[in-house]
């Protein structure tokens, strides 16, 4: 992220009494407090994470999973083109698409999924 180190980022502190729905209406309004950066994260910038994909999801017993081989199929409860679910550290926080980048896949987040 050296790249980015002078992204603004919304002020966090609120009065509780106000509840979160002070945070999702900001105005973007200018205040007296000082603007945030993403260089006031630095502290968790080396934090590892777990990111995974879920392209769908099987069950199966245990009978069936051991007869699986090479080339078999495994029907999934998602369809094509269907939203893949991202998950940081187990925890639901986007959906996107798989796309191919370079002969690798990846995943384009096209939503974002807020505790709300």
């Amino acid at each position: 992220m050296s790249g980015n180190d002078n992204v603004d980022l919304p002020d966090l502190s609120h009065n509780p009494a106000e509840g979160s729905a002070a945070l999702l209406n900001m105005d973007g309004a200018p205040d007296a407090a000082p603007k945030r950066s993403a260089q006031d994260l630095e502290a968790v910038f080396d934090v590892p994470v777990t990111v995974s994909a879920i392209l769908g999801k099987s069950s199966m017993e245990v009978s069936h999973l051991l007869k699986l081989g090479k080339g078999t199929v495994v029907e999934l409860d998602r369809k094509v083109g269907e939203a893949i679910d991202i998950y940081v550290n187990d925890r639901l926080v986007a959906r996107g698409e798989v796309v191919v980048v370079d002969a690798n896949y990846g995943v384009r987040v096209s939503e974002v999924i807020s505790r709300a």
